[in-house]
């Protein structure tokens, strides 16, 4: 029996499987990347407003994420990690301290483009209020990333303020977690669709432990006649109903991926890993196109002693074999196809700025395809 978490979001939205769509692999209790022990997901949407943009008014089309990779009291223990940019028409700070040395710490946010650093500078701010000690102790280089939702929303006003992403900080939270325009995702597009924000899970069985991969996505790419859906074209079937363009055009498009597990790795396997989301991407349509900014990161919750590590003294850590590493590919790969798609099902018809608009992934087509 399949449990309510893999059919709906908490606020009852249908995710992708409440339309018969077969995925690969066995999900996590809440199919999410919360259910990954410590890892956590907080959001604040800024939605109001509607007509003719004026810059600094609105329409609001916009949000934040917060990801914590660990507990709150915990967060400034690195995490082991990789990141891997398909195409780097993009942002995620952070990125070159987690190539020289495989580990960050602190939140994880995603936002529009033009608030990037603002969600940076504060998490920094949150981080104090919460370890004052943290930006002596820890690398004081949070990461965040950002995609675009100019279409929609007014991206030059710089609604996003602190306040919003200490909300989402706060809020952030285990479980079941909610899916499509909330948050960061709350005014992005896939393949001509209203998308957003996406997660899936997958349980990898190896010597006798469970482990799990959790991935979320911030889903803004892809052009409509590519769009797949476990190998069915849905694009050529789908012209309509199609995006009404008022004053501005819906060209520019990206992908955040968060991968998250508890398996013990080291962070050249979490590059490889990280690696293997534009695998899953693909699988939905995205063949990375030169205006997308594609850019993912993974991190593994385990070894936290080992990453800590402490001067003058030998560190310690245990790693599952590169030999050993496919099934924990697999689930990468099968997470984010299903993440990607949890976005454009968890969603609905959106108005932005100029009357812009963006249809809804048609839920009469997938029940005559799948259901």
């Amino acid at each position: 029996m399949k449990q309510s978490s893999y059919l709906a979001t908490p606020s009852g939205k249908p995710r992708a499987r409440s339309f018969g769509i077969p995925f690969d692999g066995t999900p996590g209790p809440n199919n999410a990347i919360t259910d990954v022990p410590g890892v956590s997901v907080g959001y604040t949407t800024l939605i109001s407003g509607d007509g003719p943009l004026v810059v600094g008014k609105g329409p609001m089309r916009t949000g934040v994420t917060a990801i914590l990779p660990r507990p709150v009291d915990d967060l400034v223990l690195p995490v082991f990690a990789g990141m891997f940019s398909q195409n780097g028409d993009g942002e995620l700070t952070g990125s070159h301290l987690i190539e020289e040395f495989g580990a960050f710490n602190f939140p994880i946010t995603i936002t529009n483009t033009h608030s990037c650093g603002v969600t940076r500078d504060a998490t920094l701010r949150w981080m104090q209020k919460r370890h004052p000690d943290a930006l002596d102790d820890g690398w004081a280089l949070p990461v965040a990333g950002e995609t675009y939702d100019g279409f929609l929303n007014d991206i030059n006003g710089h609604h996003v303020t602190f306040e919003h992403v200490f909300s989402a900080l706060d809020a952030a939270g285990g479980g079941a977690i909610e899916e499509g325009s909330v948050g960061g995702g709350t005014g992005m597009i896939t393949f001509g669709f209203k998308a957003g924000s996406g997660t899936a899970s997958r349980v990898v069985e190896w010597a006798g432990s469970r482990y799990t991969v959790g991935v979320f996505v911030q889903s803004n790419f892809g052009t409509r006649t590519n769009l797949t859906i476990r190998g069915v074209r849905a694009g050529p079937e789908l012209a309509e109903p199609a995006i009404r363009e008022g004053t501005a055009r819906a060209e520019k498009s990206s992908i955040i991926g968060i991968v998250a597990t508890d398996a013990p790795f080291l962070s050249h396997q979490m590059k490889r890993l990280a690696k293997r989301v534009p695998l899953g991407v693909a699988l939905t349509g995205g063949y990375g196109y030169t205006s997308s900014g594609d850019i993912f990161l993974a991190f593994t919750t385990a070894n936290a002693e080992a990453a800590r590590g402490k001067a003058g003294a030998l560190s310690q850590a245990r790693f599952i074999p590169d030999t050993d590493i496919n099934p924990f590919f697999d689930a990468v790969v099968q997470a984010t196809e299903e993440a990607i798609l949890n976005a454009l099902v968890a969603n609905e018809d959106m108005t932005g700025r100029d009357g812009n608009f963006v249809p809804a992934l048609p839920r009469d087509w997938l029940t005559q395809r799948f259901g």
